[in-house]
């Protein structure tokens, strides 16, 4: 029996659709909605193609969106007086400085300058912090984290008491999602176990999970075998393998053999299609929520 497909495509305009309404509302009641301040250093085009999705998003929910774009040798001393400018603007509720800065600008120093309630990327110190104490303390919720959690819950796959099991420990990815499926509350509530690279018996862990969060960067790493059958499957990982002739487009695969694995999970995402639309959704829910809460709405 195949696979019942979970699809980040379908489920980012669900999202969106509920953000544009809320936004709409947000408006009528208050005078304004959320505000998105988005800052390019440079002319990277994979930083350029990535911000002009961002913004795309962002105006299409009916957000007060800013693209400030920089050169690249701007001074770090200038970019960090810009984003205090942003810090202390009280129309603008969420900051966001596209990575990778040039090499003479510290990357941590930057992020850590964004005041942590405009935060919408969840990376500031203040924020993790806050994920690990978890319920009310947290403000925004990282946002590949927070798509597979959607997912997983718009799927209908029951969480509590699940056994997860998340393949990686990145502190984008792996770290999060596995500190909220173990928090109390909605898509969560689960026994989350953490393996890598180094973790023996590898497929053993994964074989015992009801969840499998697969987030290690490695094309098809976890093998059909590896898979509990009817588990529902998340797989995060976008690796490039090659190029189609024909349209020139990166060819992509997962981390794990999707082909094979559909015909034994339960559920499971593609690549492409599956985690990768939610990050930008999620970024846009996080500006929300943040709005909401500058004016008393949340």
């Amino acid at each position: 029996m195949t696979a019942e497909i979970i699809s980040g495509t379908e489920i980012r305009k669900e999202i969106l659709a509920e953000i544009k309404q809320e936004v709409e509302e947000m408006k009528a009641k208050y005078g304004r909605g959320p505000g998105l301040v988005t800052i390019l250093v440079g002319s990277s085009p994979a930083s350029i193609s990535y911000v002009t999705l961002k913004v795309k998003t962002a105006l299409s929910v009916g957000f007060h969106e800013i693209q400030d774009d920089q050169p690249e040798d701007i001074s770090e001393a200038d970019l960090l007086a810009l984003i205090d400018k942003y810090n202390n603007d009280p129309t603008i509720d969420g900051i966001l400085v596209q990575l990778p800065l040039p090499k003479h600008i510290d990357d941590k120093k930057v992020l850590d300058a964004i005041h942590p309630d405009k935060d919408v990327d969840a990376f500031h110190p203040v924020n993790v912090g806050r994920l690990m104490i978890g319920g009310d303390a947290v403000r925004f919720l990282p946002c590949t984290p927070a798509g597979i959690q959607e997912m997983i819950v718009r799927s209908g796959t029951e969480t509590s008491g699940a056994e997860v099991v998340v393949v990686g420990r990145s502190n984008i990815v792996g770290k999060p999602i596995a500190m909220m499926m173990a928090q109390k509350g909605i898509g969560a509530n689960a026994t989350v176990t953490i393996v890598h690279t180094r973790t023996k018996d590898l497929a053993g862990h994964c074989k015992r999970a009801d969840i499998l969060i697969v987030a290690a960067g490695v094309p098809d790493l976890v093998k059909p075998e590896w898979i509990k059958p009817g588990a529902t499957v998340i797989d995060v990982g976008v690796n490039r393998v090659g190029m189609n002739e024909k349209t020139g487009k990166a060819i992509l695969k997962g981390d794990v053999d999707f082909e094979k694995a559909k015909e034994i999970a339960g559920k499971i995402t593609p690549v492409p299609g599956g985690v990768g639309p939610m990050t930008i959704a999620m970024l846009m829910k996080n500006t929300l929520t943040s709005a909401k809460k500058t004016l008393g709405a949340a």
